[in-house]
């Protein structure tokens, strides 16, 4: 069995999920965001590929009543879109009030080739009016100490391959030595 402080650092580090670039809550109005990009990231659609993979998961995760689609082609020289689908309402009604009639799509397109990443969620943000997710006290203290345990854990990593490199080192001078006993005793 996997040993409880084990488990925690794994749910900690779900905590990324949570905050960080691309947690915001969108705002009610937002119905559906559909995304068309490349399979492969050559030809402009690296950016892409990485906001799907970086940022949608916490878009996802703090809206999940709004739908989020992608659709990935093999056309590597075709556009890269993400099309903001806003609910209009008609004749001034609030949403309680809509029936599916009076529900109108208004579609905002962001073109997302040759952009990075981190462009793409600022045009996102602007264009959607979305708020940023800001940690809590308790999630900024979970950070730092998820930041400690990594500094940690990268020092550990050093000193053991010191030891390791010094073991092997040993371990090959030891038959070197061997070697060279055997090899005289063979003579004598």
């Amino acid at each position: 069995m996997v040993s409880i402080i084990r488990r925690m650092r794994v749910l900690r580090a779900l905590l990324g999920i949570r905050l960080g670039p691309g947690a915001a809550i969108l705002p009610k109005d937002v119905k559906r965001l559909h995304m068309n990009f490349a399979v492969k990231g050559n030809d402009g659609h690296l950016g892409p590929r990485k906001f799907w993979q970086r940022y949608l998961p916490r878009l996802k995760y703090h809206n999940p009543a709004v739908s989020m689609t992608v659709d990935r082609t093999t056309d590597q020289k075709g556009g890269a879109t993400m099309t903001v689908f806003f609910a209009s309402t008609s004749h001034g009604e609030s949403p309680a009030e809509n029936t599916e009639s009076s529900v109108n799509e208004r579609a905002e397109a962001i073109d997302m080739k040759n952009k990075h990443e981190s462009e793409i969620l600022d045009r996102l943000m602007k264009v959607t009016q979305a708020v940023q997710v800001e940690p809590t006290e308790e999630e900024e203290l979970e950070l730092r100490q998820m930041e400690e345990e990594r500094v940690k854990s990268e020092e550990d990593r050093k000193r053991m391959a010191a030891v390791t490199a010094q073991w092997l080192r040993e371990k090959e001078l030891m038959a070197q030595a061997r070697a060279s006993i055997a090899g005289t005793e063979v003579m004598a």
